[in-house]
């Protein structure tokens, strides 16, 4: 097949005197003559510069180690192609970046053009966030103002024999500080006082080059005053892995994102709408699936994609974890099955040094599940997308080792009241396996386009969560893609409930709707009519609603809640906990150690009752949304209904803020620490109280008292039942232990320092909101009632804490003389 050559990169052919000029004018040929002008001009000949000892690598760019040195011998028509620049780390010194940052992690990825410039080569930086058509007026203003950056410059050293390559030199690139491409960021160059690279302990390591991409090593070497670990010497070395992989000229026809259904998305702006702005809009990120057999596709019938996607194992897979990795892989093909495809996705095994001797992690070419021998518990399902289409290419994802630890702990916590193989630290191989598989099942959900569903575990009724039919159904959410790890509901009496996630009806409504070929149409328009009719279609189910839970507001989109009522879903679960706490010596001693363990799951436990309150919380001022587009009846936001919001405050304050006498378990406690308990207890309460007054919060309960009157939960409502729930010793005249007169005093600090704030000028919003004037009544209120009946009891330390209070307040009315 003959390659068309793009216009631009005949135009730079042309610039630079190369090729016959026979074959494009029918004159006489000219190369010999324009060999001798180059050599005139200062270029020396391809041997000079490749010379007999250099070691090439053929491919995309033939790479050329000569002594030290290394040159890119470039085609003349890959000037000008769009080609992905993917910036990975290799090798990384212990404890870099707090454990986050390992072998495998991106740090960047761009999209590059090597261009020719009279004797120079650039590489330039392409941005395909703005748009618009090349043949209307508006191109030339887009082109001008996004003009792209010049990443890297480099002379022509020469051209080889036939003047169809050029040769440049491209050290400067990997062996200098390239900001780009390296993989110390500013915050970690600040945090490790890095003064400068060195660059005579920097240098490249290897270049291997392949058909459609060139893979560089290159080691770089910082001083730094204080590295990740003191034994580095004052030094920070890492191996750099730089993937560059030539964009397919047939791109992948993009799919128009819509925010009812989630999906990772890039941003475009189309200057040549007929809208009276830019029309912006975003693509969504998928990789191109297409069916070998059309018309069987047309038929109904399942169909194989001509490319699947396929997954390798890490070659550093511990072999007992592989089968979960892989059934975890391929969990999806259900999924895709919706989509009218049948194996679309693959796991394979590493593959040995005599199927695949040029096999590497960090190769473009492949998509891996890294293992990664890491303290660090996460694991995470990052991938590597053609910002024109929106076309995944390739994807990595990480499982840190010690991630394993953390659902063994948190089975424990969760589900050790009801079953019992989750009473030890030594998990059974079943459940722990399973939970693995379904960890990757979710970060390949995210390699595949797909974000965080936080609304989806809404959808189920609380008490669904405790039937064995309906869990073993229909797992623990409707997504896979929500943070909703075990069945906290579950009751010991409850029998044969699923305790660990699984996919969900969600998951294949969505990778049917983002996967689906839809062979009559033939862009991206004309595929939206029937996108939309298949969300329309399930409009109103909850069970196909999509929420990222990160805006803090909705109640019903939050991380690691389960149920669709939060008060009766932290009950079960602090039910639950209250169970496991007097069994946590037996459930994690282990002869002949220390508690270091018991001290590790009884701090996690602490952090689940905070998550279980803080689930609670969100009702408060708490505000429903569901997503519609403006065809849709009913509205967007809906305020969370009154009695709702009340019951949420009456178990804040029956559960959260009183003494845990249930958590301060002295058996445990006299075996990891000689003190701390109040200061603990402290820290969660003030946290839940903080986030219960949030100023957004308050502000959200005072707007929609204003439009529903009588029908809300007003912020004046949520300060009364506080005061009398915190402050019930003094309503009562009892004696004030030591965790309640922390809770009071941080009730008295945080409506304090909203008052602080009354002089402050960064802060307008507040100044003049409703918020100032109900804290000074609040305190006022509270100081009065002090004053009325602290007297009531003979406890010393009792009566200072009143007039502790009083003076707290004093000082922070104060403030305003």
């Amino acid at each position: 097949m003959i390659k068309k050559l793009p216009i631009l990169g005949l135009a730079a052919l042309l610039a630079a005197g190369c090729g016959s000029e026979k074959s494009v004018f029918g004159g006489k040929d000219m190369s010999a003559e324009n060999t001798s002008k180059k050599s005139t001009n200062g270029l020396k000949s391809y041997k000079e510069v490749i010379t007999s000892e250099a070691a090439s690598d053929e491919g995309l760019f033939t790479t050329h180690f000569v002594d030290d040195k290394l040159y890119f011998e470039i085609p003349m028509e890959m000037l000008d192609k769009d080609m992905l620049l993917v910036s990975r780390i290799a090798g990384v010194p212990d404890g870099y970046g707090g454990g986050y940052v390992n072998a495998g992690s991106k740090v960047n990825e761009q999209v590059v053009r090597w261009t020719k410039r009279k004797g120079n080569i650039d590489v330039k930086v392409i941005s395909f966030e703005n748009m618009s058509d090349e043949e209307s007026p508006i191109y030339k203003s887009v082109q001008a103002n996004n003009y792209f950056p010049i990443l890297f410059s480099s002379k022509i050293e020469a051209y080889n024999n036939d003047s169809t390559s050029v040769v440049i030199e491209v050290g400067d690139l990997f062996e200098n500080e390239v900001r780009a491409i390296n993989g110390l960021s500013s915050s970690l160059r600040k945090r490790y006082k890095v003064k400068k690279l060195d660059q005579s302990r920097s240098y490249i390591e290897s270049a291997n080059a392949y058909p459609k991409n060139v893979e560089i090593k290159h080691v770089m070497t910082y001083e730094a005053e204080e590295p990740p670990t003191r034994d580095q010497a004052g030094t920070i070395s890492m191996m750099m892995n730089q993937s560059m992989i030539l964009l397919p000229d047939a791109k992948m026809q993009p799919r128009i994102a819509d925010h009812r259904v989630g999906w990772f998305t890039i941003d475009k702006y189309d200057y040549n709408s007929e809208e009276l702005k830019a029309d912006d809009y975003e693509l969504i990120r998928r990789w191109k699936l297409v069916p070998k057999d059309i018309e069987a596709y047309k038929r109904g019938e399942l169909v194989e994609p001509e490319e699947p996607i396929v997954y390798y194992l890490d070659p550093a897979t511990p072999e007992k974890w592989r089968p979960y990795f892989k059934q975890g892989i391929e969990d999806w093909n259900v999924a895709f099955e919706e989509a009218g495809f049948k194996n679309a996705i693959i796991a394979k095994d590493p593959p040995t040094k005599e199927e695949d001797p040029e096999f590497s992690p960090e190769d473009v070419r492949y998509s891996v599940v890294r293992y990664v021998a890491s303290t660090t518990r996460n694991a995470v399902g990052p991938s590597v997308t053609d910002p024109r289409t929106g076309e995944i290419i390739e994807s990595d994802i990480i499982w840190y080792h010690n991630h394993l630890r953390s659902y063994r702990n948190r089975y424990m916590i969760e589900a050790g009241a009801q079953t019992e193989d989750a009473r030890t630290l030594n998990t059974p191989e079943s459940e722990i396996g399973e939970m693995m598989r379904m960890v990757i099942a979710h970060e390949v959900g995210h390699a595949l386009g797909l974000p965080h569903n936080m609304k989806a575990s809404s959808a189920y009724p609380t008490d669904s969560l405790r039937s064995a039919e309906f869990t073993q159904k229909y797992g623990l959410t409707p997504s896979i893609m929500d943070y909703a790890r075990v069945n906290y509901v579950a009751q010991p009496e409850d029998e044969g409930v699923r305790y660990i996630r699984m996919m969900g009806p969600y998951d294949k409504y969505a990778i049917n709707w983002g996967y689906r070929y839809i062979p009559e149409a033939d862009s991206p328009e004309a595929e939206k009519e029937k996108l939309d009719k298949w969300i329309l279609e399930k409009a109103g189910d909850p069970w196909y609603e999509f929420g990222n839970g990160y805006a803090g507001v909705d109640p019903q989109s939050q991380r690691e809640s389960l149920g669709d009522d939060q008060v009766k879903t932290s009950e079960y679960g602090l039910a639950n906990l209250k169970k496991v706490v007097p069994n946590l010596i037996t459930w994690t001693s282990k002869d002949g150690y220390a508690y270091d363990d018991l001290e590790e799951v009884y701090r996690e436990l602490t952090y689940m009752w905070r998550g279980y309150t803080s689930h609670v919380v969100a009702n408060v001022g708490g505000v429903y949304e569901t997503r519609k587009t403006s065809n849709q009846d009913g509205v967007v936001y809906e305020n969370v209904p009154k009695q709702k919001q009340k019951e949420a405050v009456d178990f804040l304050v029956e559960e959260a803020f009183t003494k845990p006498d249930w958590l301060l378990n002295q058996e445990i406690l006299n075996r990891i620490g000689a003190s701390g308990a109040i200061e603990r207890v402290q820290g969660l309460q003030t946290r839940a109280l903080n986030n219960l007054l949030d100023e957004d919060r308050l502000n959200r309960m005072i707007a929609n008292e204003e439009v529903n009157g009588d029908e809300a939960y007003t912020a004046v409502n949520l300060m009364k039942e506080l005061r009398d729930g915190i402050f019930s010793e003094l309503y009562n005249r009892n004696k004030v232990d030591a965790y309640r007169r922390n809770l009071q005093r941080s009730y008295v600090d945080i409506a304090s320092e909203y008052l602080k704030k009354l002089n402050a000028e960064d802060n307008q919003a507040l100044l003049k909101s409703d918020i100032l004037p109900l804290m000074r009544g609040e305190m006022q209120t509270l100081k009065r009632e002090i004053n009325r009946r602290k007297s009531g009891t003979n406890h010393s330390l009792t009566q200072y804490h009143w007039e502790d209070l009083i003076a707290r307040i004093d000082a922070a009315l104060d403030v305003e003389a």
